[in-house]
């Protein structure tokens, strides 16, 4: 083993913090870090490792961004939470501060300046890049108090394109709301071509679209539920097919009987890179939780059956005998064995392992010292405050789960903020 070999086994094991630290060292050593060889070595010897990440609430008010946070993660190695990141220096005197998305390591953010005006940032937090999106040349004066009172437009999407881990574009997507018509209008810029489009898709009427919840984005595609409960919508902004020009219908798996012994109102998240879906069941006086992963968009002759792979149907027994009511709020988007469920009564975070039926309780405490299930250090912010503000009934026909934030999760690499080429 020669000596640039040793180095490389040496940095591999150390954690991102400190590889992007030896990186600016020297030029040597920048290009064995940005090598491929190097990647690869890092990304195979940490595939299982944690990861910080976080979870980010997405309405202005005086909380906290970061409702949970996971710090000290192996990976990365942070000595503070991810949501602390999302502070950076704009160049201009602000009065709101909200986050539309965060995707593959990404965040949009929405700055409302002081006289009003709507201003867009793109950022890589960690390395507190921030790209300012140019608004649409062909918005008026109109339009643009539209977008900031969200009676037209409703700016809710970022959608990625990845390679080898590392992300190569990003797309912002506004929807443009239309009542009553099959048809939709998404506006969408590009970090390809520094540019805005319009593009008109067929998909259900619109009406179902207003006031809708924010989109969850994965592998370039924007889902999202609407209110009629029974299914949700998906769009694929790097699909380039020749159906592109047609949204994607998902019905959930326990779409007809099935629905009437679910417990609570449908929602999806994302977790080992998949839409996942989950609900408890109430049958003949057993509460078993159910989650599905979905594995494809386009349902065949036999519905929606063989959209969906039931991989975890698990008893809820060892909870309920504790006496803990709960409703269940995301699944650890690294590793979908551990979901997140909180309880009304006790004020407390659960998190149940659904392999071995192991949980423990999360209060929050003073010192944010509480050890989670994948090693990493869970934190709280107002995480309280936010689940009572949004307090589910455990009634599922009175629409989808509000629950209103996007997981922020760190990548497994470095990587830089993509920018438009110059013109």
């Amino acid at each position: 083993m020669d000596i640039q070999e040793m180095v490389m086994e040496v940095l591999a094991r150390l954690p991102l913090k400190s590889i992007a630290r030896f990186r600016s060292t020297s030029r040597t050593w920048k290009l064995l870090i940005d090598s491929d060889v190097f990647r690869d070595n890092f990304i195979s010897r940490n595939s299982s490792s944690s990861i910080s990440w976080s979870i980010i609430q997405m309405q202005p008010h005086k909380l906290t961004l970061e409702i949970i946070g996971h710090h000290g993660c192996k990976t990365w190695g942070l000595t503070r939470s991810p949501g602390s990141l999302m502070s950076f220096f704009v160049e201009r005197a602000i009065k709101k501060l909200l986050v539309l998305a965060c995707t593959d390591g990404l965040v949009l953010l929405y700055v409302e300046a002081t006289d009003g005006s709507p201003i867009y940032y793109v950022g890589n937090p960690l390395f507190q890049e921030w790209f300012r999106i140019p608004l649409p040349p062909f918005l008026s004066s109109q339009d643009l108090e539209r977008l900031r009172t969200y009676e037209r437009y409703n700016d809710s999407g970022l959608v990625t394109k990845m390679q080898s881990g590392i992300v190569l574009s990003y797309k912002v997507v506004w929807l443009m709301i239309t009542r009553y018509a099959a048809k939709v209008d998404f506006t969408i810029y590009s970090s390809d071509t520094g540019t805005w489009e319009t593009r008109n898709v067929t998909c259900i009427d619109s009406v179902v679209w207003y006031g809708t919840h924010k989109s969850i984005a994965l592998n370039g595609i924007l889902h999202w539920i609407h209110d009629t409960i029974s299914s949700f919508i998906a769009y694929d902004f790097y699909g380039g097919h020749d159906d592109d020009r047609l949204c994607s219908i998902v019905d959930f798996p326990d779409t007809g009987e099935v629905q009437e012994l679910l417990r609570f109102r449908r929602t999806i998240t994302t977790s080992e890179g998949s839409i996942v879906y989950f609900n408890e069941f109430s049958e003949n006086g057993n509460q078993t939780l159910r989650v599905w992963r979905l594995v494809k968009y386009i349902s065949s002759i036999n519905g929606s059956e063989d959209q969906w792979q039931l991989f975890w149907e698990v008893s809820l027994a060892s909870l309920i005998e504790l006496g803990i009511d709960y409703f269940p709020v995301v699944m650890h988007p690294l590793n979908s064995e551990i979901i997140y469920l909180w309880s009304r009564g006790n004020n407390i975070l659960i998190l149940f392992n659904l392999r071995t039926h192991a949980f423990r309780l999360h209060e929050e405490t003073a010192d944010n010292s509480n050890k989670c299930m994948d090693g990493c250090i869970l934190s709280f912010n107002w995480c309280s405050e936010y689940m009572e503000m949004h307090n589910i009934t455990a009634i599922p026909l009175y629409g989808p789960n509000h629950l209103l934030f996007s997981q922020y999760v760190l990548p497994r690499w470095l990587q830089r903020l993509p920018r438009p080429q110059p013109n």
